[in-house]
């Protein structure tokens, strides 16, 4: 679940150098969006590739237009533009990196915070991770009481509005609905699993239809919804198949026991884990899926 309702679009406010690699990082993950991305780089650096924090004594702590410390760098740097060398000092490189490392602790901490253990949403706990360490977040249940870290979350949510664009998803109206649609698609591909998935994200390497559903509503709107096709059916509330909106959950008896589950993406599509030897992937309703009997629930 996004901070504020920041989505996925961005503004022409992102330097036109850096514009492609600040939206490959922004889709990573669906809780860290490219506008939050790029207000983490104003925060850091201003843009200045060439930037380089040093301590009392003058020493570097941290370089680059993501600021990244020599040992998280060693950890997680990778070659984004393809030359064969993960720098530092690279921001095709950076960039990309630090979206992997923002969207590793959001995957981290998402049980935490469904779980109650970290209060906050996930977007706000995850920059204060990345700011003051995960298990600074752990200790204090949230952002920690600290005013370096407290100042640095405010000004990155405060910055993100400048960055954020319009979120353009088929058939979508700008609302939940449309951001339950937008994280169903980031698992585009995504292999069908079994029991697979929840709302933490993938298990055992994927999701099964109803794992993704649920997944994708906890992270578009903050809500649980029960893990099965067949209680997902009785949640939420009933809506007239001829008054979807993209985001409803069509919950499907096409194996006489209400067996399958969708999320209507509009323009007569839904996105869904279909079977096994499949991927999460976009489906046409009609014809074969319309032969059946449907339950829409709405959970926005």
């Amino acid at each position: 679940m996004s901070h504020g309702g920041i989505g996925g679009g961005l503004s022409g406010a992102v330097p036109d150098a850096y514009r492609a690699f600040v939206s490959r990082a922004g889709n990573i993950c669906p809780q860290i969006p490219p506008a939050i991305i790029a207000a983490q780089i104003e925060a850091e650096s201003n843009w200045n590739p060439k930037a380089q924090s040093k301590d009392a004594n003058g020493n570097p702590i941290a370089s680059g237009i993501s600021q990244f410390i020599p040992g998280t760098w060693a950890t997680y740097g990778t070659d984004g533009d393809g030359d064969g060398v993960a720098d530092v000092w690279n921001p095709a490189d950076a960039i990309l990196t630090q979206g992997i490392y923002d969207c590793t602790i959001a995957k981290q901490l998402l049980p935490e915070v469904a779980g109650g253990n970290v209060k906050g949403d996930i977007v706000s706990v995850t920059l204060a991770a990345y700011n003051a360490g995960e298990g600074a977040v752990l200790e204090y249940h949230g952002i920690p009481p600290y005013t370096e870290t407290q100042g640095y979350v405010s000004k990155i949510l405060g910055l993100a509005k400048k960055y954020q664009g319009a979120e353009v998803v088929p058939g979508g109206d700008g609302g939940q609905g449309a951001k339950i649609v937008d994280v169903a698609r980031h698992q585009i591909g995504t292999p069908y699993v079994w029991g697979g998935g929840g709302i933490s994200g993938p298990t055992g390497g994927g999701f099964d239809c109803s794992g993704l559903t649920q997944y994708s509503v906890y992270v578009a709107t903050g809500k649980v919804i029960p893990r099965t096709s067949q209680t997902q059916r009785h949640a939420g509330r009933s809506v007239p198949r001829d008054a979807m909106q993209p985001g409803d959950v069509i919950v499907f008896n096409n194996d006489g026991g209400w067996g399958h589950v969708g999320i209507y993406a509009g323009n007569g599509q839904m996105i869904d884990a279909p079977r096994p030897g499949k991927t999460v992937e976009v489906t046409s309703l009609s014809p074969y899926w319309t032969q059946f009997d449907w339950d829409v629930r709405r959970f926005t």
